[in-house]
């Protein structure tokens, strides 16, 4: 799964795809390592965090959720990243469902 369910926050990894037409999700990835990701693709270049911050906007609209409720852990210079969730958990496991259907 590419999501995580915590008591208070939700692990959610992600595939950036930066600089596309638009902002969108593309369903799940496997990669190599067999995880899964959600694969999304934004449209800033990958320069000086543009992409980073397109994509915590996009996660925080996508999952009905304060931008300051969506923090990267890992992988700020990397395609292949790490989110933490804090919010109402049940609603946010659902939009990922949901978005993935």
């Amino acid at each position: 799964m590419f999501f995580e369910e915590r008591e208070d926050r939700v692990l959610l990894w992600v595939r950036i795809s930066p600089n596309s037409k638009e902002a969108k999700i593309g369903g799940v990835f496997c990669g190599a390592d067999g995880r899964k990701y959600l694969k999304i693709s934004v449209v800033s270049v990958p320069e000086k965090g543009r992409a980073n911050k397109e994509l915590t906007a996009f996660l925080a609209k996508a999952l009905h959720v304060a931008k300051s409720n969506v923090r990267l852990l890992s992988g700020e210079t990397d395609r292949y990243k790490k989110f933490e969730i804090f919010g109402n958990v049940n609603m946010v496991v659902n939009y990922l469902k949901e978005m993935t259907e």
